[in-house]
């Protein structure tokens, strides 16, 4: 009998081992979510192919683009968590660095100085900063005792705030907010106190006049005033938002079919294929179709946070949570600024809108998640 008892978890360990995938022991990728990723850029290609007027060489370009950020994805998934640690540092100072350059050399399009310029192509490094931040939030509480100190918050915080206000001062609005979201994720999951959240809010928001007079560009004061009245100026500044409610309210319960939507096949909607896509989106498939859509997301943010919590460690812990969450920020804040909700800061809808350097960070994320659970696998095997 003790020969059995003592032998049945020695056979228990050897299967679980052979009970690891191909995908998940060489290429390190979870299979679930590698599912919905799949699924979500095959529905990313349909919507695309109707949004951009059947263009073939619009699909071809998005489908490198995707193939790079699935290999970019694989690639850092085969990364262990510890080395992913170690390079936290490294990684955040090479960003600042990038984005002092950024404002010091960088390329000026329609007003922003959000690009350096290598010759053969552009290079944004705020993209960087997307996983940075998190990681070196992460990094920077991997050794402390839970939940912080007020002093750890505030160093916290500065880590958070220094490359957001490189980044506001390009000006870009939009991705300074996600990046300080990032950051905020990973302080939060370290175990923040209620008390001083609320305090920390209501700061920002007696702040809020202060922001909106001495640091907000004139444009963007113009997002906020038509988000709060697009009516007033319908054929100019709310011009967007409007034809935008207008595809998604047009397209009912079923919607009007693919390749049907009118807003979009006849160029009322602008921006179709890339911040409106949702629009678009909602236009030809109707309420069901928005449904479908939402729980595919909701599947994959399920997911992200269930690796989070399996994670071996502090710093994998609060490195996926602040990842998935970033995920969720994305399509909220997106979903909300085509549907009026929120002011329009041109965040792409994740893994559905045209564009390939957003779709690389994203994927690059979703790496570091499956290279958390993967090896944590391996691990305890």
């Amino acid at each position: 009998m003790e020969l059995n008892s003592y032998s049945a978890p020695q056979q228990l360990k050897g299967t679980q081992i052979r009970q690891l995938s191909f995908i998940e022991k060489t290429l390190h990728l979870d299979t679930l979510l590698l599912f919905g990723l799949l699924l979500m850029s095959c529905i990313g290609l349909v919507v695309l192919y109707s949004s951009g007027n059947q263009n073939m060489g619009l699909i071809y370009k998005q489908l490198v683009r995707m193939g790079i950020a699935f290999i970019i994805m694989i690639a850092i998934a085969r990364i262990s968590p510890d080395t992913l640690l170690r390079w936290a540092p490294w990684f955040y100072g090479a960003g600042i660095i990038l984005l002092i350059a950024v404002l010091i050399v960088g390329t000026k399009s329609k007003g922003a100085q959000r690009w350096l310029n290598f010759g053969l192509f552009r290079f944004q490094p705020s993209e960087i900063m997307k996983l940075a931040v998190p990681m070196m939030v992460s990094y920077y509480y991997s050794n402390k005792n839970l939940p912080p100190s007020f002093k750890q918050i505030v160093i916290g915080s500065l880590i958070i705030l220094i490359p957001t206000g490189l980044i506001a001062k390009q000006p870009d609005l939009g991705t300074s907010l996600l990046i300080a979201s990032s950051g905020f994720f990973a302080i939060y999951f370290a175990g923040i106190s209620w008390r001083l959240l609320l305090t920390a809010t209501g700061i920002f928001a007696s702040a809020a006049p202060i922001f909106w007079t001495y640091f907000m560009h004139d444009y963007q004061k113009q997002r906020v005033l038509t988000f709060l009245d697009p009516e007033k100026d319908p054929r100019g500044a709310g011009y967007h938002i409007i034809q935008s409610q207008t595809a998604i309210g047009s397209g009912g319960t079923y919607g009007k079919g693919w390749l049907n939507g009118t807003q979009s096949q006849l160029d009322f909607l602008p921006e179709r294929s890339t911040d409106f896509v949702f629009s678009a989106f909602s236009e030809e498939f109707g309420l069901m179709g928005v449904s479908i859509l939402l729980l595919v997301y909701f599947l994959i943010i399920v997911r992200g946070l269930f690796i989070g919590t399996q994670a071996q460690n502090t710093f994998s812990r609060l490195l996926c949570g602040s990842l998935i969450l970033t995920f969720f920020v994305y399509i909220f804040v997106n979903i909300g600024m085509v549907s009026g909700l929120l002011p329009v800061v041109g965040l792409p809808l994740p893994l559905v809108s045209y564009g390939g350097t957003s779709m690389v960070t994203i994927m690059a994320g979703f790496g570091m998640m499956m290279s958390i659970h993967t090896h944590r696998k391996l691990y305890s095997s």
